[in-house]
């Protein structure tokens, strides 16, 4: 799947998103720096119901948002860690495997740390005002990887 969408399309992709994708769990964000990972996140989380300002975890590694009747959302920054064990200190691996939905931006850095089930977003800049916003399984991930290495 694949959309294009501007700022003020944000909350409309979120809908559809989320109607899509209701039953996943782990959801892992690729995109350049500035591409729109943690902005549609945020927007993702709003619609599911998240009270709370929704930021970049660049720095906590892990932000925790709770919605709905105590349920909660993991947003994960893999960005300033090294290797899988600062991932797994840092309880990157807790998270993901909790049972509550976890959004994992630079998922590159510990690509091992995920399972079929997973969801993978790519997000690119087309111009200042638009984003591709492209959407694959784990398995269709790992083929086009596989593709663009060749």
């Amino acid at each position: 799947m694949e959309w294009q969408i501007s700022i003020e399309e944000l909350e409309d992709f979120a809908r559809d998103f989320w109607q899509q994708f209701k039953e996943a769990k782990a959801f892992a964000f690729h995109g350049q720096m500035g591409a729109g990972k943690t902005t549609t996140i945020a927007a993702l989380c709003r619609h599911k119901g998240v009270q709370d300002a929704v930021g970049s975890p660049t720095f906590s590694i892990i932000n925790e948002y709770t919605y709905g009747t105590g349920r909660k959302i993991y947003h994960i920054d893999l960005y300033r860690l090294r290797d899988m064990e600062e991932i797994i200190q840092s309880g990157v691996e807790d998270a993901v495997y909790s049972g509550e939905i976890c959004m994992v931006e630079w998922p590159e850095k510990a690509p091992e740390l995920f399972e079929d089930s997973t969801i993978h977003v790519q997000i690119s800049a087309l111009d200042s005002g638009t984003r591709s916003v492209k959407v694959t399984t784990h398995a269709q991930f790992l083929a086009a990887s596989v593709v663009e290495q060749s």
